[in-house]
Parts: C-alpha cells; structure tokens; sequence
C-alpha cells in the first residue's frame, strides 16, 4: 500500500514541478538563457504550484523513509 502511495505521490511531483516556469516561452524550456529576464514574486496559481511541490515533496520523502524501516 505504501509503495502505490509512493508511485502517485511521485507522478502528482514529476507534474507540479513540469508546471512550474522558470523563464517564459519555448527559449527557456530548451535551455535559453533567458537575458534579460528578472525574477518575479510568485501570484495566484503559480504559488500554489509552489507550494503543494514543497507538501508532495516532503509527503514523498516520509513515504520513501516509511518503505524503508516497515
């Protein structure tokens, strides 16, 4: 049981960090550099991204422990 929690815990991760954006545009997803690009807060939706891949990391993390000692 605690294996398939771990498998979805981890697909729900791969998608909230693929849908965090670091610079904007198809030159930052193929490694741009991005000049000229400054660091915004983060808003609305973008943060909640954030912080639901801090939970499901830290979620993830005491799942891989629990597999381990059980």
């Amino acid at each position: 049981m605690l294996l398939i929690g771990q498998i979805v815990v981890s697909i729900i991760l791969i998608i909230l960090i693929l849908l965090q954006e670091r610079e904007g545009g198809l030159g930052g997803l193929l490694g741009g550099t991005g000049v000229g690009s400054q660091y915004q807060t983060r808003r609305g939706l973008e943060k909640g991204i954030y912080y639901a891949t801090i939970v499901f990391a830290v979620v993830f993390a005491v799942l891989a422990i629990l597999n381990i000692v059980l």
